[in-house]
């Protein structure tokens, strides 16, 4: 338990080394942003301080790895634009003496491509896959946890395969008498063990995220908010040929580069049987958005409920007039199952 907190140091020492500023198109594995369940989804599409009860979050955080998601398995569904899908499978399970563990696999499909050679003449099709492999651990002190996560990342594309061996680690604050939770998470800081060429020079997307979650004591609403990019200098990106066709003839100030790191969520709980989300991530509409129709983009909305040992969640976020992306999350608690087995 000692060497937990002196893994974080390490790892944030490391950050800096790894995580200078990064424009758009330089990083690798950037799949590993899509939010990858249905509470990140509503909510956003980042948070790392909600989700105490739900698995699928601890992909997010892993400080959030806490006893009570033992024996739970998620199984989660992103389907997104065109013929691509990411599937996640969380599943937490005590280990002995060595305490809670996380287990967790993503694997995004891009679905089959057509191949076509430099006259033009059909090749045949190509598949393009990513996915990764992680397991994490918390420990907890007293209102304060800190947790870890070691991933593997694979992504191949036809003929050209990289891959990257990332650490995440969090740590969280919880209230012990009120529903507040401060929270962080250094995100994908590593190493490649391949890249795609021998070449290339990709580098990773490394993130650090800050996060609080509150609910006020007679309101039946949590409210989030989080702020990731906080280790690019630059997130606001102006080109006046083409920004001026989505409306934007100025070049975005100092309020704009504070606002677009900024994740907005809100969870109305009408019992811990049934949830509303909604969500609001300002870069995605400012990005997206088309000058005289944004299509909600940048607005994602969801609902969970409860059915005995299991749990449904449904969210979809919206990011252009084209459409948006629908998640699907299944949360199955294995517990009772286990016991009835071993009785039998």
């Amino acid at each position: 338990m000692r060497k937990l907190p002196l893994f974080a140091i390490v790892c944030l020492a490391m950050i800096w080394h790894s995580a200078s500023a990064q424009l758009g198109g330089s990083r690798a594995f950037e799949y590993l942003n899509l939010p990858n369940n249905a509470r990140q989804a509503a909510l956003g599409g980042v948070n790392v301080t909600s989700g105490w009860e739900d698995p699928g979050q601890v992909i997010s955080n892993p400080a959030l790895i806490n006893s009570e998601m033992v024996n739970q398995l998620v199984i989660s569904r992103l389907g997104y634009f065109a013929d691509i899908a990411n599937t996640s499978l969380t599943y937490v399970s005590e280990v002995g003496k060595y305490g809670t563990w996380a287990f967790h696999l993503d694997y995004l499909s891009y679905g089959d491509i057509q191949s076509f050679d430099e006259e033009g003449f059909l090749n045949g099709a190509f598949s393009v896959n990513e996915y990764a492999l992680s397991i994490g651990n918390s420990q907890v002190f007293g209102p304060f946890s800190v947790g870890a996560g070691l991933k593997l990342a694979v992504s191949d594309l036809a003929s050209f395969k990289a891959t990257g061996l990332m650490f995440d680690v969090g740590g969280t604050f919880k209230h012990p008498e009120k529903d507040l939770t401060l929270g962080f998470a250094v995100k994908n800081v590593g190493f490649l063990l391949s890249d795609y060429t021998d070449d290339n020079n990709s580098q990773l997307p490394t993130d650090i995220q800050l996060g609080i979650s509150f609910k006020p004591e007679f309101m039946p609403f949590r409210f989030s908010a989080t702020a990731r990019n906080l280790v690019r200098s630059d997130v606001t990106f102006f080109d006046p040929s083409s920004n001026s066709l989505l409306g934007q003839d100025k070049q975005p100030g100092f309020g704009e580069e504070i606002f677009r790191r900024l994740v907005f969520g809100a969870e109305l709980l009408f019992s811990p049987n049934f949830q509303l989300r909604f969500g609001y991530n300002h870069l995605l509409r400012q990005e997206l958005k088309l000058e005289n129709a944004s299509g909600g983009a940048g607005f994602s909305f969801g609902l969970m409920f409860k059915i005995k040992r299991f749990e449904f969640a449904y969210s979809r976020a919206l990011y252009h007039t084209a459409g948006g992306s629908n998640s699907l999350q299944m949360n199955l608690n294995l517990s009772g199952l286990i016991k009835k087995k071993q009785n039998d």
